[in-house]
């Protein structure tokens, strides 16, 4: 999942590099913004997918528990 999170920063910012450069920056100003719009798209999109992840394994989690419940005789209706 790490590898997907850094490929997508990568991926915005070669785009963010396309996009500044038409507009007439300095080549310093360029990679400058580029790697400040990285940095926060990646860091945002790990912890993104760090919550979900988590939410995921959390909901495993609770279904196992009531389904090993219920195969036991815990059933508490």
């Amino acid at each position: 999942m790490n590898k997907i999170v850094l490929n997508f920063g990568l991926l915005v910012f070669f785009v963010s590099i396309v996009i500044y450069s038409q507009q007439g920056l300095t080549i310093e100003e360029i990679l400058l913004r580029s790697f400040v719009i990285f940095v926060l798209v990646t860091v945002m999109f790990g912890i993104l997918v760090i919550t979900f992840l988590k939410a995921i394994n959390r909901a495993s989690l609770e279904k196992g528990k009531n389904l090993k419940d219920n195969l036991i005789g815990n059933d508490n209706e």
